[in-house]
């Protein structure tokens, strides 16, 4: 178990030109799964709606079986314990992601935090500060912020 970990969080910190696609990919996975259950975790409940957002968004994302969405999201709880930030995670997503896809994650942590019907200072603040770390201007970051709020029909 510990080496796994190991091996994720060697995965988010290599420079992008020493791993293969495959790492390349899965660690942009794991990245954006670690942020979406932030988004879960940082209101100190675990929602079975805000589940359930996570994994609708991961499987849009990256169109991966249940299985393996089940394991990269366990994998993104255990990472997340252990970090101390989030710039590990964004920075690989400034690097190979382009500006829309990185709007698009903003707009996935937002469905996850409405998910729930209840909208906590603390998703709001998180979710600030992840589209700050990823270069998300402030029209896209509400732009992204009321297409989460109509998809989940709160107005």
């Amino acid at each position: 178990m510990l080496h796994a970990l190991k091996e994720l969080f060697e995965s988010l910190l290599a420079p992008a030109g020493s791993q293969s696609p495959q790492e390349r990919e899965h660690a942009l996975q794991l990245a954006t799964a670690v942020l979406l259950t932030e988004v879960m975790r940082v209101d100190g409940s675990s929602d079975a709606a805000q589940q359930a957002a996570i994994m609708a968004a991961l499987r849009e994302r990256f169109a991966l079986p249940d299985d393996a969405l089940a394991q990269l999201v366990q994998q993104a709880r255990q990472a997340a314990q252990t970090a101390n930030d989030y710039y590990h995670f964004t920075s690989s997503m400034n690097e190979q992601f382009t500006q829309a896809q990185k709007i698009e994650v903003v707009e996935a942590m937002w469905r996850v935090a409405y998910a729930d019907a209840h909208l906590d200072a603390n998703e709001i603040s998180l979710i600030g500060k992840i589209a700050n770390l990823l270069y998300v201007t402030q029209g896209e970051y509400i732009g992204a912020k009321m297409r989460a709020k109509e998809a989940a029909q709160l107005g």
